[in-house]
């Protein structure tokens, strides 16, 4: 059968079953049910400390076949998957499904529980490094499930994602279960990812190496969702929380592109007081930001609030007045989490209230603004964040699709080439979010207006902007690099990618 974004689908695929192919962005929003939870209820008196993960294990009921939930707020400084899934191994257990947030190069022990039946399926947001290049070679027996940060949550609340056991991070947790991400040596901010897992899970352990006497304070995830509370000497380094790029680029051409982009915003009309904003961490979108902060200043701009994975750099624009608020479901480096932790005004958001379809409003709903990175864009729209050139996943939804959906105005920033390839295709070689929600691409040549945005074409008539067609960009791209040969996939289904209310935009099949 055939999407609405023109991919190809089976009506069926082993390990995942029955294939809803995605029909379009708002399609599936209305009257849903959100699952009850089953719990067990604790009497007074009773410990919820216990001496080892094995024990917690145990306690939990683990079997094979479980599903085991992590959150992903220390980024590539995590230890507590690897630390879990290794006691799970010494327990003998197999055919564990993982679902964690996200999985970076630090989770690579993953690699080997996969070779030997351990785990067999993985449910994730993102995926970068071994994890990634092992799935995408077939190693791992079933197709990896690709969510949004917002899919994920409405998937935990449906129980299309139905968690056994939830094995939460806690920089600090106190005796009975409450659990913060502000204080102790692993602090790393905000826990937004975490909620649902929390709410939602059957049994939840908490795994912390700051447990304090209680109550502690502040309480982010508390105590009525927690069963046990382990000590462990370290549950990560919270320097590996700035995983990749959180600095604005020097690049020239970057930089280019930022400006133009800042430029576009405010022609848009939505640069004005109560403006809201939401960018990336990576270097070309911090300089969006950069770019943005000055026409703020310069026109005497109050913004209301800016949202999603919080930087240093938008906790400055913050501090300076320039935002009233902030939404903050994971903290992207230290500087956020000292905020984070400091002003009121600094806000949490789980990952449901951030970006999930089925609730009564996400925090996306409201942005005006949102700055996104592709890996491939294509002449209908479509972006690729999922694969890059060779057909490896090295990436994932995140974020993506959820505010591009609610932003007024999404725009996609990115160089025209890298590395002597376009980026802008006649067929991008995964869909990751549909070109419906893309408002505008803009390049260092050049911007591209979505065709179905004849609001901002006509607004933008008279700018000085230079507003090119996707095609016209598409062809500038190929006269640099050549059109370049398609990658050769299998038939094997390695990874299923589901768009935000659970139906499939695409699929990753096994690279050649």
């Amino acid at each position: 059968m055939i999407n609405a974004v023109k991919r190809e689908l089976p009506e069926y695929i082993e390990g995942y079953g029955k294939v809803k192919p995605f029909i379009g962005a708002y399609e599936n929003i209305g009257e849903v049910k959100k699952t009850s939870v089953k719990i067990k209820s604790v009497k007074p008196g009773e410990n919820k400390v216990l001496p080892s993960l094995r024990d917690a294990l145990l306690k939990c009921g683990i079997e094979d076949g479980k599903t085991l939930s992590f959150h992903h707020h220390l980024r590539n400084g995590d230890y507590v998957l690897n630390m879990v899934l290794e006691e799970v191994a010494k327990l003998g257990i197999k055919d564990i499904k993982v679902a964690a947030s996200s999985i970076f190069p630090c989770h690579a022990p993953l690699v080997e529980h996969i070779k030997n039946g351990v785990v067999t399926q993985i449910y994730t947001n993102y995926m970068s490094g071994p994890v990634a290049e092992a799935v995408s070679c077939g190693l791992l027996k079933y197709p990896a499930i690709m969510h949004t940060h917002g899919g994920r949550a409405r998937a935990i609340e449906s129980k299309d994602l139905d968690i056994d056991i939830a094995f939460i991070a806690a920089p600090t947790c106190d005796t009975y279960g409450n659990i913060n991400g502000v204080e102790g040596k692993s602090a790393c901010g905000s826990l937004g990812y975490a909620i649902p897992d929390a709410m939602y899970a059957e049994r939840v352990v908490a795994i912390t190496d700051n447990l304090v006497d209680y109550p502690a304070c502040p309480i982010e995830i508390s105590q009525e969702y927690v069963d046990y509370i382990v000590k462990v000497d370290s549950i990560g380094d919270p320097k590996g929380i700035v995983s990749g790029t959180t600095r604005i680029t020097k690049d020239p051409v970057g930089l280019k592109i930022a400006k133009l982009a800042a430029q576009l915003i405010d022609e848009s009309g939505l640069l004005k007081d109560g403006f809201s904003f939401q960018t990336g961490a990576g270097g070309t979108s911090l300089a969006v930001a950069a770019y943005v902060k000055d026409i703020m200043k310069r026109k005497n701009i109050k913004g209301s609030f800016a949202a999603g994975g919080i930087t240093g750099y938008i906790v400055e624009m913050f501090e300076e007045g320039l935002f009233k608020t902030l939404f903050d479901v994971q903290c992207f480096d230290l500087k956020a989490v000292e905020s984070y932790k400091n002003n009121k005004a600094h806000q949490r958001m789980s990952a449901s209230m951030y970006g999930n379809p089925h609730n009564k409003g996400a925090v996306v709903n409201n942005l005006d603004v949102m700055i996104l990175g592709a890996a491939e864009i294509d002449t209908d729209f479509n972006v690729n964040v999922t694969t890059g050139s060779k057909g490896i996943i090295m990436g994932g939804s995140g974020g993506h699709s959820d505010t591009a959906a609610g932003a007024e105005l999404a725009i996609v920033v990115t160089q025209l080439t890298k590395a002597r390839l376009p980026i802008i295709v006649d067929r991008v070689t995964t869909v990751t979010t549909p070109g419906e929600t893309i408002d505008a691409v803009v390049t260092e040549r050049g911007i591209a207006i979505n065709p179905k945005r004849k609001d901002l074409l006509e607004r933008l008539k008279d700018s000085n902007l230079p507003i090119f067609t996707i095609e016209e960009l598409k062809n500038m791209a190929e006269r640099l690099t050549g059109v370049p040969e398609k990658v050769e996939f299998d038939e094997r289904i390695v990874a299923v990618v589901e768009y935000r209310d659970g139906t499939v935009i695409d699929v990753v099949r096994q690279v050649r």
